[in-house]
């Protein structure tokens, strides 16, 4: 399960990276290309970046399905809730619970419909030939027209995520018996960043007299206030 835990962080991450370094690739190749110095010309010219595009499309495509099941992990998807939370108690509970499996419903009818299209559209051939079994008059499938890859394989990104989004549905329905509790994203929390601290920097350009802001020397000047005394003498009221 701890794999399961960040798998769509993980997958997410690779192909985002990969995909950002095949875009920035193919349009230096294609600008320094027709760049003329003597040997570098020629060399670039030799390399086929046709087929770019059409990676990056397939990871996208991924990405987005990967980056469903991520979104019900962690509560990010949109929903319109607003008859729901103003019910209480077991109510609320029972509609919250048919949401979450109908979810994972969808998702896995989505999931199953999927992985036979995928079976019949190229994957049998696939799988018979990698064995060594007699394919008879199962069809090869078509494949993509510039990277010539199964097409089975890109449309494979719709039975695992879609299998992958319902196990999160399952998880979160399974989560949400135990404590009551759903996922919930903070949209204005950015991570990396501590809340905390900053608020401490921004007090120190507090205003006293709503006029001048304090510099980012004013609390080593006035150590006296970091201990409570907000009068600047010494703790002695006016």
């Amino acid at each position: 399960m701890k794999i399961l835990d960040h798998l769509e962080e993980w997958l997410i991450t690779f192909l985002m990276a990969a995909a950002t370094t095949i875009i920035f690739a193919s349009v230096a190749h294609r600008y320094l290309a027709g760049v003329s110095i003597p040997g570098l010309q020629d060399w670039l010219l030799g390399l086929n970046f046709s087929w770019a595009q059409e990676l990056c499309i397939i990871m996208f495509v991924w990405m987005a399905k990967f980056g469903a099941a991520y979104g019900v992990r962690t509560g990010i998807h949109v929903g319109v809730d607003v008859l729901i939370n103003r019910m209480t108690g077991r109510t609320r509970a029972k509609f919250v619970v048919f949401g979450l499996l109908a979810g994972a419903l969808f998702t896995g009818i989505v999931g199953s419909l999927g992985a036979h299209f995928v079976w019949e559209n190229g994957f049998h051939y696939a799988l018979y030939t990698g064995l060594g079994w007699d394919v008879g008059d199962v069809p090869e499938g078509p494949t993509t027209p510039d990277l010539e890859w199964p097409t089975w394989v890109v449309y494979s990104a719709i039975p695992l995520g879609s299998s992958l989004m319902c196990f999160r549905f399952l998880q979160v329905t399974v989560s949400f018996l135990r404590t009551g509790e759903l996922p919930h994203h903070d949209h204005g929390h950015v991570d990396g960043i501590d809340e905390a601290t900053i608020a401490e920097e921004l007090n120190v350009l507090n205003m006293e007299d709503n006029l001048h802001p304090h510099d980012l020397t004013y609390k080593k000047r006035h150590p006296e206030e970091q201990s409570g005394d907000h009068s600047g003498k010494g703790g002695k009221q006016q």
